[in-house]
């Protein structure tokens, strides 16, 4: 890789210097100056790779860090440095326990087709199925509705009606406190409790 990168610039070097022989003659003197001397300083960052004498960790020694002693750097300096690395490629393939679990987890996130499909029917099958329940919860609410609207009119007709009793009486018992004592009484005073509670107990003696 590195070898790769030295002749890619080497080659983009060779392309520029071409180039700057090519436009010469519309180039005027001051700037080809200036390019010349751009291309002459121009100074590349060192390449990264030490290909002669590549850094090899020792997993034996106690100052190795732990992350340096996995088989994930060892695939990474056998992708750096190949065969020079003393890595053997045959140790760089995942195990058959990995192996599994990334076939366990390639049908859990990438099912087969068929698999997809029967999922899109059995979701298809389960949202028709909800449908059909709600269209006959629906119709049967819609089957219950006359009876409940006139349930619903009889209660109403019925708390009116009781209504409007409660307050004749409480009109009668407060014209019977104002015939009794001559005078207007409060409905919350004791007198006129006390006048209710009379009137109830003769009314049950009456009844019974």
């Amino acid at each position: 890789m590195a070898a790769y990168m030295l002749c890619r610039r080497t080659a983009m070097f060779c392309w520029a210097i071409r180039g700057l022989s090519s436009i010469k003659s519309y180039i005027p003197v001051s700037a080809q100056c200036g390019l010349l001397q751009q291309i002459a300083h121009y100074n590349p960052k060192p390449l990264k790779l030490n290909l002669k004498n590549p850094y090899i960790p020792d997993k034996d020694s106690e100052n190795t860090p732990e992350w340096q002693k996995t088989a994930k750097y060892d695939r990474k300096l056998f992708g750096r440095y190949g065969f020079s690395s003393g890595v053997n490629p045959a140790e760089l393939w995942p195990s058959h326990a990995q192996l599994e679990e990334m076939i366990a987890e390639e049908r859990e996130w990438n099912p087969p087709l068929e698999v997809l499909l029967k999922n899109v029917e059995a979701k298809e099958m389960e949202a028709n199925a909800k449908r059909l329940a709600r269209e006959k919860l629906i119709a049967g609410n819609m089957a219950k509705m006359p009876k409940m609207v006139a349930d619903w009119r009889r209660e109403k007709q019925e708390a009116k009606l009781k209504l409007k009793e409660e307050k004749a009486r409480r009109d009668r018992l407060l014209a019977e406190a104002r015939e009794r004592f001559g005078y207007a009484l409060d409905p919350r005073s004791p007198k006129f409790l006390e006048m209710v509670s009379d009137i109830e107990k003769e009314e049950k003696r009456k009844r019974s």
